[in-house]
C-alpha cells in the first residue's frame, strides 16, 4: 500500500508531457496539481505549501536554473525534483548546486519519478542511476556514449 501525501505541484509548460505526469503522480498520492509558468508556481508554492515540487528544468525560457533559486528563495524547506530533458553529469550537478533535492530524466520518468518523490519525501537526495542500455543482443551495458575513447 503506497503511502499518501498532501500534494504534488507539478510544472511544465509542455500540456501533453504535464497531462501524462499529472496521471502517473495521481496513482500514488493524493493530490496533483499543475502549473505551466514559473509565476504560477512560485504562487502555488507559496500559498499551498505542497509535499514537493516536480518540475520541468525548462519552465522558463534562458536561464536554465534561475525559476529553481527563486522558488527556493521563496519556500527555502520546500523539496523540489527537476525533470530534465538531458542526462549528463553536468545538468544534474547544476541542479543540486541550485537547490534541487532531486533530478529526473525525462526519458525515465514512467520507472524513475514515483521512487525519486519518495526518497526525496524520505528527506533524502534522489539521482538517477546511470542509463543502461540494450546491446545489440539485448544484453544491459552501462551508457558511454559521453565516455572519452
Amino acid at each position: 500500500m503506497s503511502t499518501k501525501i498532501k500534494c504534488v505541484l507539478l510544472a511544465d509548460r509542455h500540456h501533453t508531457l504535464s497531462e501524462g505526469i499529472r496521471v502517473l503522480l495521481q496513482r500514488e498520492f493524493q493530490a496533483v496539481v499543475t502549473v505551466a509558468d514559473e509565476a504560477s508556481l512560485l504562487e502555488s508554492a507559496a500559498r499551498m505549501q505542497p509535499s514537493v515540487v516536480v518540475a520541468d528544468l525548462a519552465l522558463t525560457q534562458g536561464e536554465s536554473f534561475g525559476w529553481l533559486r527563486r522558488l527556493l528563495a521563496r519556500c527555502p524547506e520546500l523539496r523540489v525534483i527537476v525533470l530534465s530533458p538531458y542526462d549528463e553529469s553536468t545538468v544534474k550537478r547544476e541542479a543540486f548546486e541550485a537547490g534541487a533535492a532531486g533530478v529526473v530524466s525525462k526519458f525515465d520518468i514512467s520507472s524513475q519519478l514515483v521512487p525519486a518523490v519518495n526518497e526525496v519525501l524520505a528527506g533524502r537526495r534522489y539521482e538517477a542511476p546511470d542509463p543502461v542500455r540494450h546491446g545489440a543482443g539485448g544484453e544491459k551495458k552501462k551508457d558511454q556514449s559521453h565516455s572519452p575513447e
